[in-house]
């Protein structure tokens, strides 16, 4: 029993690192059986693969390892628990083990060896007698542990020498010298070329240039051989996503074959409907990168009207801002509260293969998402984009509205209604007023009281309550929305939308398979394959960033964008600088935000000609209410209140520089300077991922920009005033006579000073431009990027 005492008080090690090796541990000997002393320690079991792959990947020595023998107890087993009791028993060994098929070398007679023939099937020879093995027991006592085992952790032979690796002479110039089998991001990269269409031969042709450029082979996935991939794209062919006639039975047939992409699962029962969770490890990998310290986002309700079960779609923004999907959830119902079903699997995934990993905000886009949930499971502020009612206006405003000039004024309508809610101004009444101006457009208005009326109430309270994510997240989420159509509803036969295991099919194969290969360096080396499913790049934001200040001419009411392509050909912008720009180009017609309208709208708000963007204003919004409406709690308060104000005062000091303020407070511009034009032109674009961290951190201070309060009786503030009063009665009599002085100089002094203090009690004004930065302080504080957008 001391022996387990000892084990049980290890601590369970949890690297960061998304795989780890033995060098990456702290090992503990214990003393085991026959005398002997057991290098063991505990990690989660979770993670058990993680180790397997990163000391796999030993630079030192490259192998792979696998499962030499398992045993496992049955879960209906009844057994009286122990303290050593094992639930799983996995023994590991190096793939180069344990058998030696060298000459001389010793077999296992449960290992029949048949001589080496002239065309040999399978994988080649690779036993060479290594000995290094190690073996994961999974406790009764702690399920969620797993003990590991590693006694034998060279890669040698019974005599004691290199059996393979670089350390081994013997194996120079063989394929001894490096891992067997290929690594598994090239049998992904292999699998997903296979799956949207390329042949066999391409891509053993590109490999075997590649190798040859390079010189010959250097690792173990130079030596990819033909018959391999030929072998992988035998594989896919026969594969089918109708298992069974009944769809519920072929689901729970994928589900049981498919573990490791599954993270949650529930069929359907007498309370709870049908939930499947969808996350690939590459998927996991991309959260864990682009998503730590960063946004995740949902688009919602893909595929409503065509397939049986819609898709919901969790994304993240890579380096280009464009949005990678990294779970999909499949679900008939997405009312509200289902959402703690499936997302405190999906947090506990990430968090339990990188425990440092937290998220910076969470982006929705249907005001009925159980907001609550998503704050409770990741601990972060809550966004919610515009892009889904602007999108559907915009769309059916163009099929359904024929007069430009009536369409235009619709828009801008809609536009400036979205834009009051959001700045406090405005209720649902303005949509009504809006249905009676246009009461001779029926097309539209008939869709929208139809569809939108209903909802108006909810996005109302949810845009007064909730901060908003700028254009450039709209555009991401946009994007990713179209593609997802093009990749996923292109069947000729489309019976197969009404069944959910050609969805989960489809969405891991070769969806999957679209969106890992635009990250793939050497796609264009296979640009002759090109269709509409690999269009990808840059979204409409970044493309409208590029387009030159020369090539916007604003006129009044519209804009004339010059087209890249074509300089002899230019693009309308109708409502230049509206929440709802409309564009004649093919993109905008679509009712996607292109590229034009994003570029004019920048130029209007860099000149003045219009205001800001409603995520800019939120931001200042909620800067100001922090200031004026401080927390209750006095640390977090004077915390809170002295970053804002020292924020701000630089903001000012920035964009604003004035004379200095020789009475030591915080001033704040008035109405009449904050209005004023800046000569420079600030660019408003430099966003990241489409809102800045500084807001997050201010809406988890505040809340939901509700103003707290100042309980002016409270025992807390009564001593913070007498604490005041005190010390500015001690000041007043301890320096009388410089008061006096000071009393003699100048009454312009005194003027400034009392019109430096009657601004500081004032809100402060929302400027029409985004600073790129601060620098003007001893105290440098960044305004962080995604502050504001368009």
């Amino acid at each position: 029993m001391t022996r387990w005492d000892e084990i049980l008080t290890l601590p369970v090690q949890n690297p960061t690192t998304l795989e780890f090796s033995a060098a990456d541990i702290i090992w503990s000997m214990v003393e085991g059986y026959r005398d002997s002393m057991d290098r063991l320690a505990l990690i989660p079991y979770s993670r058990v693969n993680d180790f397997v792959r990163g000391e796999s990947n030993n630079k030192d020595c490259p192998t792979r390892f696998h499962v030499e023998a398992r045993r496992r107890r049955p879960p209906t087993m009844n057994c009286k628990p122990k303290v050593d009791g094992i639930l799983e028993y996995i023994l590991y060994w190096c793939s180069f083990g344990p058998d030696d098929y060298r000459k001389g070398g010793n077999v296992r007679p449960s290992r029949p060896f048949s001589e080496k023939r002239k065309t040999p099937a399978g994988r080649p020879n690779t036993k060479r007698g290594c000995n290094c093995h190690f073996i994961v027991k999974r406790l009764i006592a702690e399920p969620s542990v797993a003990l590991v085992i590693y006694n034998h952790n060279k890669h040698v032979d019974k005599k004691g020498m290199p059996c393979h690796g670089p350390m081994d002479k013997m194996a120079v110039g063989t394929k001894a010298m490096f891992a067997p089998y290929i690594s598994d991001e090239l049998r992904l990269q292999v699998m997903s070329l296979l799956y949207v269409g390329i042949p066999v031969e391409t891509i053993m042709q590109r490999h075997t240039e590649m190798v040859e450029k390079q010189g010959g082979p250097s690792n173990r996935d130079d030596l990819l051989t033909h018959r391999y991939v030929r072998r992988l794209e035998r594989k896919i062919r026969r594969s089918v996503y109708e298992l069974d006639d009944d769809d519920s039975v072929s689901i729970d047939t994928w589900v049981e074959t498919h573990q490791d992409h599954i993270f949650f699962y529930e069929d359907f029962s007498d309370t709870d409907t049908f939930v499947l969770g969808i996350q690939t490890d590459w998927q996991l990998q991309q959260m864990i990168q682009y998503g730590n310290r960063s946004l995740l986002a949902a688009d919602s309700r893909f595929g409503t009207n065509k397939l049986k079960y819609p898709v919901h779609s969790i994304l993240v923004f890579d380096e280009q801002k464009n949005a990678i999907p990294v779970a999909w959830i499949i679900t008939p119902s997405f009312a509200h509260g289902d959402l703690y079903r499936w997302m405190g699997a999906l947090y506990d995934r990430a968090h339990m293969k990188d425990p440092t990993w937290q998220l910076g905000g969470f982006i929705i886009d249907d005001p009925l998402t159980d907001v609550r949930t998503i704050r409770e499971v990741f601990k972060c502020p809550v966004l919610i984009s515009l892009w889904r009612i602007r999108h559907a206006w915009h769309k059916n405003l163009v099929n359904r509205c024929s007069d430009i000039e009536k369409r235009s004024a619709m828009a801008k309508k809609l536009g400036d209604a979205i834009s009051s809610i959001c700045r406090g101004s405005g209720d649902v009444d303005l949509f009504k007023a809006f249905l009676d101006d246009f009461i001779d457009c029926a097309g539209f208005l008939d869709y929208f009281k139809a569809l939108w009326f209903p909802r108006l109430e909810a996005w109302t309270t949810m845009l007064k309550a909730t901060p908003l994510a700028t254009a450039e997240v709209a555009s991401a989420i946009e994007s990713y929305h179209h593609l997802l159509k093009i990749r996923l509803l292109n069947e000729a036969d489309e019976s197969v939308y009404q069944r959910a295991d050609w969805l989960v099919h489809k969405l891991g194969t070769k969806v999957h398979s679209y969106y890992w290969l635009d990250g793939y360096s050497g796609k264009d080396n296979f640009s002759r394959y090109w269709r509409s499913e690999w269009s990808s790049g840059p979204n409409p934001w970044r493309q409208g960033l590029k387009i030159p200040d020369s090539d916007v001419a604003i006129y009044g009411n519209c804009a004339r964008v010059v087209c890249q392509k074509n300089k002899e050909k230019s693009h309308v912008v109708l409502n230049p600088g509206s929440e709802f720009a409309l564009c004649d180009c093919s993109w905008s017609m679509k009712g996607n935000l292109c590229k034009h309208s994003i570029k004019s709208t920048k130029v209007c708000r860099d000149r003045g000609l219009s205001q800001p963007s409603l995520a800019l204003f939120r931001y200042y919004q909620a800067l100001a209410n922090l200031v004026h409406c401080p927390p209750s709690d006095t640390v977090i308060s004077d915390h809170a209140i002295a970053v804002a104000i020292s924020i701000r005062t630089q903001l000012d000091a920035l964009l604003h520089p004035a004379p200095v303020n020789l009475s030591g407070r915080p001033a704040f511009l008035d109405s009449q300077s904050a209005s004023k034009p800046r000569e420079s032109e600030i660019e408003e674009g430099n966003t990241e991922n489409g809102v800045s961290a500084s807001q997050l951190q201010l809406q988890a201070v505040s809340g939901d920009d509700e103003e707290v309060p100042i309980d002016h009786d409270s025992p807390a503030r009564k001593k913070r005033k007498s604490e005041e009063a005190s010390g500015n009665d001690e000041e007043a009599s301890t320096g009388k006579d410089s008061l006096t002085s000071k009393k003699r100089k100048s009454g312009e002094a005194s003027d400034d000073e009392e019109t430096s203090i009657t601004q500081a009690t004032q809100p402060p004004e929302i400027s029409n431009q985004e600073p790129e930065g601060l620098n003007g302080s001893s105290d440098k504080v960044e305004l962080p990027d995604g502050a504001g957008g368009t």
